[in-house]
C-alpha cells in the first residue's frame, strides 16, 4: 500500500504527457487525412475509381502507416537516442563521436536531413491550413474568394505569437488535438458500414495487388500515399520533451486507431458514393456538423503547424551549436522550459516561405504536388544514420543491421523515386528549399575552417607569451587592477584580442583568464561537469566551459556556479574582452567568390558574442581586426 501514492503520481505524470504528446507530436500526421486520400484518387478521377482501386488505396494507406510510423518510428527508433534526445541532428552528433572515420558523410547526411526538414517545416502549415479552410467552400460557395485571404491571416498571426510563447497555448494543444482525434475516429465509423468491403483493406494482398495492376500510375500515386505519414520525424525529434513511453501509449490508444478508423470512413464513403472523391473527407461529415468541423479542423492545423515550426526553432539552435551555422538570436520564451524558444531570424524566414508558398501554389490541392518530397528524404537520411548508430552504440554486425533495415530503407526509397515524379508538377520547391538550406551550411563549416586555418598562421603558443609576458622587461605592460577575461575559440593559443589589447593599450590584467566555450556532443552538460580551471601562473588561468547542443549557453550564469565552487572574481571588477572580425573577400581564399560573398553576409547576420553568451554588457570590452577570407 506504501507504493500506490507514487504509483498514482506516475500514472497522473504518464496520462499529461500523454496528452501532451498528442497534442504537439502528432498534430502533423494528424492532419494528413485532410487531404491525403483525396490527392491519391486524383489520379483516377477522369476515369472514374474502381472499387478494388478504392480498397487497394486504403489498404496502402494503413500499411504504409503500419511499416513506416509503427514499426521504424514508435517501435524502433524511439530506443535509438542521444542521452534521452532524438533527431537526426541529435543522432549525427552521437555518431561523429562514436565513428569519426564516417565522420565527412554523416556531415553531408545531417545537413540535408535538416535542410529537408526545415524545406518541411515551410511546405506543411501551408498545406495545413489551405486545406481546412478550403473545408468553407461546401458550407458555401460564398467563401471560395475568401480562402486564401484567411488562410494567410491565420498564418500571419500563427508567426507573429511565436515571440510570446507558446506554453500558455500549448496547454490547449492536447486537449483539442485529442478531440480532433476522437471525431475523425467517430465519423470514419459512422461511415466505414456504407460500404463494409472495405474491410478488406487490411489484408495487404490488396496493396500488392493495386500496385501490380496499376503499372506506372499505381507508382505514381505512391506519391500521394506517402502524405499519410508526414509528420513522422516529428515522433522522433520530439522524443526527449515527452519520452519514449507516452509517445508509444499516445499511437496505440489513440492516434493510429483514429487515423485507421477515418481512412476506412473516407473509403467506404467514395465506395458507396463515387460523386464524394472531390473531398471525401468534409463530405463524410452532415451539414450540420459542417461548419464546427471546418473550425475544429483548421485549430487542428494551427496546433500541428505550430509543432513544426517549434521543431524548426529546436532543429536550427542544434546546428547553430553543432558549428553548422552561425549564431542567431536566440529568445526563450519560458523560466522554466529551456525547450521553449523563438529565433526571430528563423520566424520571419519561414514566414517569408509560407507567404510566398501560399501565394504562388493558391491552393492545397496545387500545394499537395509539392509535398513528399522533403518529408521522404528527411526520412532515407534518418534510416541512413539508424543504420550507423545500431552499429557504433548496439554493436550489431553489419549483416543483422542491414536485415532490419534494409527493407524500411528500400521501401522509402521507392517512395522518394515516386515522390520525384512530382518535380515538374512543384516538387522542385523543398529540392529548391533544401538545397539553398545545404549550400549556406556547407558554406559556413568550409568559411569557419579557412577562417580558423588563417588565423592559425600567426597565433602564437599560450604557454610562451606567459613565458614572455611575465619576464621582466622595460618594455613590461603596466599592471592594473581586476579581471580580465578573453574568449576564444581555441584555448592553447593566445587570444588575438589580448595581443592587441597589450599592444594599443599597454596593460595586463592582476588576473587573466582565457576562456573556451565548447559544445558537447550530447544534448546537456551536468552543472558539476560544466567547468575545467587550470592554472596557468600567477596572473593566468585557463577556464573551458562545455554546454551540450540543447543547452543554453549561457556564461554568466555558469561564471556565477564558478564562484560558487571556488573560482575567485568580481563581476564589477572584470571585463570581458571579445574579437571583432571584419571579413574582407579574398579571390584566393579557397571558395568560389560566390561562397566566399555567403559566408560573409551570414557572419554579418550573426548575433552579436555578447547576447547570445549573456555577457554583462557594461563589462564588454570589443577589439577589431581585419581579416582578409
Amino acid at each position: 500500500m506504501t507504493n500506490s501514492p507514487n504509483h498514482s503520481n506516475e500514472t497522473r505524470r504518464l496520462l499529461a504527457l500523454t496528452l501532451g504528446s498528442i497534442g504537439v507530436v502528432y498534430g502533423d500526421i494528424g492532419t494528413s487525412p485532410l487531404y491525403a486520400f483525396r490527392e491519391a484518387l486524383r489520379l483516377f478521377s477522369a476515369g472514374g475509381v474502381g472499387r478494388e482501386e478504392v480498397i487497394g488505396l486504403i489498404s496502402l494507406m494503413l500499411w504504409t502507416l503500419t511499416i513506416i510510423v509503427t514499426f521504424k518510428y514508435v517501435l524502433f527508433l524511439l530506443r535509438a537516442d542521444n542521452d534521452g534526445e532524438g533527431g537526426m541532428l541529435s543522432l549525427l552528433a552521437l555518431l561523429t563521436k562514436k565513428a569519426p572515420k564516417h565522420a565527412t558523410v554523416m556531415f553531408v547526411a545531417g545537413i540535408l536531413g535538416a535542410a529537408l526538414f526545415i524545406g518541411d517545416a515551410m511546405i506543411t502549415p501551408a498545406l495545413s491550413v489551405l486545406s481546412a479552410v478550403e473545408g468553407l467552400k461546401l458550407v458555401t460557395p460564398a467563401f471560395n474568394d475568401y480562402v486564401l485571404p484567411i488562410s494567410v491571416g491565420i498564418m500571419v498571426l500563427l508567426f507573429a505569437i511565436q515571440s510570446h510563447g507558446t506554453g500558455a497555448v500549448s496547454i490547449f494543444f492536447g486537449p483539442i488535438t485529442l478531440v480532433w482525434f476522437l471525431a475523425m475516429g467517430a465519423v470514419g465509423v459512422a461511415h466505414i458500414g456504407d460500404d463494409l468491403g472495405i474491410l478488406a483493406a487490411f489484408n495487404p494482398t490488396h496493396a500488392v495487388s493495386f500496385l501490380w495492376n496499376a503499372g506506372l500510375v499505381g507508382f505514381i500515386v505512391l506519391g500521394a500515399v506517402f502524405l499519410t505519414v508526414t509528420g513522422a520525424e516529428a515522433l522522433y525529434a520530439d522524443l526527449g520533451h515527452f519520452g519514449r513511453r507516452p509517445i508509444q501509449v499516445a499511437w496505440f490508444s489513440v492516434v493510429f486507431p483514429a487515423l485507421a478508423l477515418n481512412y476506412l470512413g473516407q473509403g467506404a464513403l467514395v465506395l458507396a458514393h463515387p460523386e464524394a472523391a472531390s473531398d471525401p473527407f468534409f463530405l463524410m461529415f452532415p451539414s450540420w456538423a459542417l461548419l464546427p468541423a471546418v473550425i475544429l479542423a483548421t485549430a487542428a492545423t494551427i496546433i500541428a503547424s505550430q509543432a513544426v515550426l517549434t521543431g524548426a526553432f529546436s532543429l536550427v539552435r542544434q546546428a547553430i551549436h553543432l558549428g553548422f551555422l552561425p549564431r542567431f538570436e536566440i529568445c526563450f520564451t519560458s523560466e522554466t522550459e529551456t525547450g521553449q524558444i523563438y529565433l526571430p531570424l528563423v520566424n520571419t524566414a519561414l514566414l517569408t516561405g509560407v507567404l510566398i508558398l501560399m501565394f504562388v501554389f493558391g491552393s492545397s490541392e496545387s500545394l499537395a504536388t509539392a509535398y513528399g518530397i522533403s518529408v521522404t528524404g528527411a526520412m532515407v537520411v534518418t534510416t541512413v544514420l539508424a543504420f550507423e548508430f545500431i552499429r557504433h552504440q548496439w554493436d550489431w554486425s553489419i549483416i543483422t543491421a542491414t536485415a532490419v533495415l534494409l527493407p524500411l530503407f528500400l521501401l522509402e526509397l521507392f517512395f522518394l523515386g515516386a515522390n520525384l515524379f512530382k518535380i515538374h508538377d512543384g516538387g522542385y520547391v523543398p529540392i529548391l528549399i533544401a538545397g539553398t538550406l545545404m549550400a549556406m551550411m556547407w558554406t559556413w563549416r568550409k568559411g569557419v575552417r579557412l577562417l580558423r586555418e588563417k588565423t592559425t598562421r600567426s597565433e602564437v603558443p599560450l604557454n610562451q607569451f606567459i613565458a614572455a609576458i611575465e619576464r621582466k622587461s622595460e618594455h613590461a605592460p603596466v599592471l592594473v587592477p581586476g579581471t580580465a577575461i578573453f574568449l576564444t575559440a581555441t584555448a592553447d593559443t593566445t587570444p588575438t584580442v589580448l595581443l592587441h589589447n597589450i599592444k594599443h593599450n599597454h596593460v595586463l590584467h592582476q588576473h587573466n583568464v582565457i576562456l573556451s566555450i565548447k559544445t558537447a556532443r550530447v544534448p546537456y552538460v551536468p552543472e558539476e561537469d560544466r567547468y575545467t580551471l587550470t592554472k596557468l601562473s600567477d596572473r593566468f588561468s585557463k577556464l573551458e566551459l562545455r554546454f551540450g547542443f540543447m543547452d543554453d549557453q549561457n556564461v554568466s550564469r555558469a561564471l556565477a556556479h564558478c564562484r560558487k565552487e571556488g573560482f575567485k572574481f568580481e563581476i564589477m571588477t572584470t571585463s570581458f574582452y571579445l574579437g571583432r572580425r571584419k571579413l574582407v573577400p579574398d579571390p584566393n581564399s579557397g571558395m568560389p567568390k560566390w561562397q566566399d560573398r555567403l559566408f560573409i553576409a551570414m557572419a554579418g547576420s550573426a548575433i552579436d558574442p555578447t547576447d547570445y553568451f549573456h555577457l554583462p554588457a557594461n563589462r564588454v570590452v570589443e577589439l577589431g581586426e581585419q581579416v582578409i577570407i
